[in-house]
């Protein structure tokens, strides 16, 4: 038998150990923390959602009006402290809900919220609130998910350079003089300047991945069908949806399992049945490009030097992550040509789809985009803190006059144009054996900010490859890929067929992960209390 001092001894070594190398303590830091970072945190003990909330107003309030003036946010939520102490008290003696619970969202402001105005960035909808919120806001809050401001947008989502009567011109944080593309500008400068690690946006032609692009964070344009279009305000319904926006890819992609689901009243989602997720998450792998088919889309390449230059450096990036590349495949005419002979005539349907949102706000409100048009044109000179936004009130006069959804130009383009299209990209997809499609999502950097822009009526049309994606109703997944010589974030898409988003965010993540290209504004540096160790 061994003597007992010998037997104690591993014992003693092994507490000696633990008190010689104490655990390492973490960091956190609001700039780069993701939605698992922050909750890690509160399960430490060192931060609380009223915590995190307060120091995302500390931002906004530094920023949005003092500092570079980036007027993204129109609604602060007088209840998202409250809120956020429920939750605290709720997280203390029940546990986590889902890992959305104390999570700050900044809401465009085309989504319905029962507690907030949603105007569409219009001054004739500044007081409407809705009856009720929109049925991703609903699930998004039944998450447990803070709304914590509803953000600027172009008005009625017309627009692209983020300008509204109601909130004026939003402003790109990573150059103030910039604009910060539209309609979802808001989001896109918002999260950009980390007022809060995700947002909502809105996509009919590429509303969400053009702030995407111009602000460096993440979009996810999905396929048509898969989030409810209820309680979003229309733009053109047949190519709207609603997406998440974010910071990092694993963020948007958590977002969007909370966006998912069959909608009775959109008829739309029956087609995802089957095809969804409530968990996107699970399809983020590291090494997801390895052996990947991507078709490089190179049409308007020489619109900007410094945009081709960070495009051709990205594909080497994705060639070392083990990517094969087919480069290039040349779009279908069918589809370069889309906007002109699918988009235009179904814009059309824009006086019904309004006249069916604005039928379900309270008395008061104008019904018909004919009466917006009307009220719209006499603002000539600001009141009561709104500016006159003219382009946007004559466009829907015209609109108002435009011809009916009854037309042959109309159905045939529905019926006819856009199946041509979806089975031109298709068959490229299928010709060339590809897994998807990439290309720079903008292939310029975000104009500069015009001051006549309420003016301009007919706004010379951006090259952009983004409407296919609307008009084929395929999704687009948009990740950080670098920056330009004056610090303009450029970013790729990965394009593919309908309900490809497992795949799609996979590749985004695995170039993130692999190149960690996203930039923090200069204009929005950290600001006290926001970095600490526990």
């Amino acid at each position: 038998m061994k003597p007992l001092k010998l037997k104690l001894l591993p014992l003693v070594a092994s507490i000696a150990l633990c008190f010689a190398a104490p655990s390492r303590a973490a960091t956190f830091d609001l700039e780069t923390a993701d939605v698992p970072e922050i909750q890690a945190a509160v399960d430490a003990g060192a931060l609380t959602y009223e915590k995190l909330v307060k120091l995302y107003l500390a931002r906004i309030a530094a920023y949005d009006h003092q500092g570079p003036g980036l007027n993204a946010v129109i609604t602060i939520n007088p209840k998202a402290i409250e809120t956020a102490r429920a939750l605290d008290a709720e997280f203390k003696a029940k546990g986590r809900r889902s890992p959305l619970m104390g999570i700050p969202i900044l809401a465009k402001d085309n989504y319905d919220t029962a507690d907030m105005p949603t105007s569409g960035g219009d001054f004739l909808l500044a007081n409407s609130v809705p009856y009720a919120d929109a049925p991703t806001i609903k699930q998004l809050r039944d998450a447990g998910a803070i709304i914590l401001a509803k953000v600027n947008m172009d008005e009625f989502a017309h627009g692209g350079v983020g300008f509204s009567s109601r909130g004026g011109q939003t402003h790109n944080p990573h150059d103030p003089r910039r604009i910060p593309n539209g309609s979802s500008a808001g989001t896109g400068a918002g999260l950009a300047a980390w007022y809060a690690p995700l947002g909502l946006g809105s996509d009919t032609g590429g509303s969400i991945r053009g702030p995407s692009s111009a602000n460096g964070i993440v979009g996810i344009k999905p396929t048509n069908g898969l989030v409810t279009r209820t309680g979003i305000m229309p733009c053109v319904l047949t190519f709207d949806t609603g997406g998440p926006m974010a910071r990092t890819v694993y963020d948007a992609a958590l977002e969007l399992g909370f966006l998912t689901g069959v909608d009775p009243r959109d008829p739309l989602t029956r087609n995802s049945a089957g095809l969804f997720y409530k968990d996107y998450t699970q399809y983020l792998k590291k090494d997801a490009l390895k052996g990947v088919r991507l078709g490089v889309i190179r049409d308007f390449k020489g619109s900007d030097a410094e945009v081709d230059r960070v495009f051709e450096a990205s594909l080497e990036e994705l060639k070392q992550q083990g990517a094969i590349l087919i480069d290039p495949v040349n779009l279908p005419a069918a589809a370069m040509q889309s906007r002109t002979t699918v988009m235009e005539p179904i814009r059309a349907e824009v006086k019904d789809n309004y006249r069916d949102y604005l039928a379900t706000l309270r008395p008061g409100f104008p019904r018909s985009i004919a009466e917006i048009a009307d009220l719209g044109i006499k603002l000539t000179q600001p009141g009561n803190g709104f500016l006159p936004h003219p382009s946007v009130f004559k466009r829907f006069k015209t609109l108002s006059e435009a011809t009916p959804t009854t037309s042959l130009t109309y159905t045939s383009a529905k019926l006819h144009g856009m199946a041509a299209v979806q089975g031109a990209v298709l068959g490229l997809i299928d010709d060339k054996q590809l897994d998807a499609l990439v290309y720079p999502t903008r292939p310029t950097r975000p104009a500069m900010i015009d001051p006549n822009t309420p003016n301009i009526v007919d706004r010379p049309q951006v090259p952009s490859l983004s409407s296919i994606a609307n008009v084929t109703q395929f999704p687009d997944v948009i990740v950080p890929a670098g920056v330009t010589s004056d610090h303009m974030p450029v970013t790729i898409s990965f394009f593919g067929p309908a309900y490809s988003e497992p795949k799609l965010i996979g590749y985004a993540y695995a170039y993130e992960q692999a190149t960690h290209h996203r930039v923090s504004p200069a204009t929005t540096p950290a600001l006290p209390g926001e970095r600490f160790e526990y």
